[in-house]
C-alpha cells in the first residue's frame, strides 16, 4: 500500500507538472518562429514531385504562389497538437523518471527507455490531433503531385468528424505505426541531451548557461532527426491521407505493411536519397526549434521552482 501511495504521489506530483507546462509552453514559442520552415519540410516530404531546393526557395516559391500568410497556414492546429503532445510527453517522461529512480542518479540506458515509454503514451494520446494538423496545414497549398485530392475542412473539430464520417474512426490514427516507431526519436533526443547536460554539470548542481541549453539542445535533436527521418517522411504521407492507391494497396494503409510499401515506393522512384528529401529543412527547423525549446523550457521550470520555493534534485534531470 505504501508502495502504490509512493507511485500515485510521483504519477501526480507538482514538479511533474511544472515540467509538463514549461514544456508546452517552450515548445509552442519556438515553434512559432521557425513555422515557416516546418511548411517548406512538410511540402517536401508529401509533393513528391516538388523538386528538392534550398528552404530559402521552397519558402519563396510557396509565398509566390499561395501569398505571403502561406508559410503560416495550419499554425492554429499545429500549435494545440504540439502543445498537447509535449505537456503529455513531459509529464510522463518526469513521472515516469521519477517513479524508476526514486532519488538514484539517472543513466543513459534509463534516459532512453523512460523516453520510449512517454513516447508511446503520447503517440497513442495524441495522434489523431497530428492527423488533422497535417491536413490543415496542406489544405489549399498547390501541389506538384496531381494525384493529390483536395480537402475542405473548416477547423480542427470540422476535419475530425469529416474523416471520421468519410474515413472511420481509424484514419484518425493514420501514421500510427510509424509514429510508434518514430518514439526512438524523442528517445534518442531526451537520453543525449541529459546525458550532456550532467556532463556540463559535473556532478554539481548548478544551472546551466543559456548558451550550453541551447547547444545540447541542438544536438540532440540533430542527431536523433538524421536517424529517425525515413521514418517521419512516411508518416507525413500517411497522416496525409490523400494519395490515391490501387483498390489491392489500400490494405496497406495504417500497417507495419504501409511503412515498408511507402520505403520502397519512394526508393523506386527517387532513390536512396529520396528517403531524406527536405532533411536540410527538417534540420534547420527542428534543430532550432528543439533548442530554443530546450531553452525556455529550463528558464520556465526553473524560475517557477525558485517563485514556488522548491529545490529540484540533481537525481531527477
Amino acid at each position: 500500500m505504501g508502495s502504490q501511495s509512493f507511485y500515485l504521489a510521483e504519477v501526480f506530483s507538482y514538479e511533474s507538472l511544472v515540467h509538463a507546462v514549461a514544456g508546452a509552453m517552450g515548445s509552442v514559442t519556438a515553434m512559432t518562429v521557425f513555422f515557416p520552415l516546418d511548411t517548406a519540410r512538410l511540402r517536401l516530404q508529401v509533393d513528391d514531385k516538388r523538386k528538392a531546393r534550398s528552404t530559402p526557395a521552397i519558402l519563396a516559391e510557396i509565398i509566390k504562389e499561395e501569398g505571403l500568410l502561406a508559410p503560416y497556414r495550419g499554425w492554429f492546429p499545429v500549435i494545440c497538437s504540439l502543445c498537447c503532445s509535449n505537456f503529455v510527453y513531459f509529464y510522463c517522461f518526469h513521472s515516469l523518471k521519477a517513479m524508476w529512480l526514486q532519488g538514484q542518479k539517472s543513466t543513459p540506458g534509463k534516459d532512453l527507455i523512460i523516453g520510449i515509454a512517454a513516447g508511446v503514451v503520447n503517440v497513442l494520446v495524441t495522434t489523431p490531433l497530428w492527423v488533422v494538423n497535417t491536413r490543415l496545414k496542406l489544405q489549399g497549398a498547390k501541389f506538384r503531385n496531381e494525384d493529390i485530392e483536395p480537402t475542405h475542412y473548416r477547423g480542427i473539430v470540422d476535419a475530425l468528424v469529416q474523416i471520421v464520417q468519410n474515413e472511420g474512426v481509424g484514419a484518425l490514427w493514420n501514421g500510427t505505426c510509424p509514429s510508434l516507431l518514430l518514439v526512438l526519436n524523442p528517445g534518442i533526443q531526451f537520453m543525449i541531451y541529459e546525458t550532456l547536460k550532467r556532463h556540463l554539470r559535473g556532478g554539481v548542481h548548478r544551472e546551466l548557461s543559456s548558451l550550453e541549453v541551447f547547444a545540447i539542445g541542438a544536438i540532440a535533436k540533430a542527431v536523433a532527426t538524421t536517424v529517425t527521418y525515413p521514418l517521419q517522411t512516411v508518416q507525413s504521407i500517411l497522416r496525409f491521407g490523400q494519395h490515391r492507391q490501387p483498390t489491392e494497396q489500400s490494405k496497406l494503409l495504417s500497417s507495419l505493411r504501409s511503412v515498408t510499401y511507402l520505403i520502397i515506393n519512394r526508393v523506386r522512384r527517387s532513390g536512396i536519397l529520396g528517403l531524406f528529401k527536405g532533411l536540410e529543412a527538417k534540420l534547420l527547423q527542428t534543430v532550432l526549434t528543439a533548442a530554443l525549446m530546450f531553452l525556455l523550457y529550463e528558464k520556465i521550470a526553473a524560475a517557477t521552482f525558485r517563485v514556488m520555493g522548491i529545490k529540484r534534485p540533481l537525481t531527477s534531470r
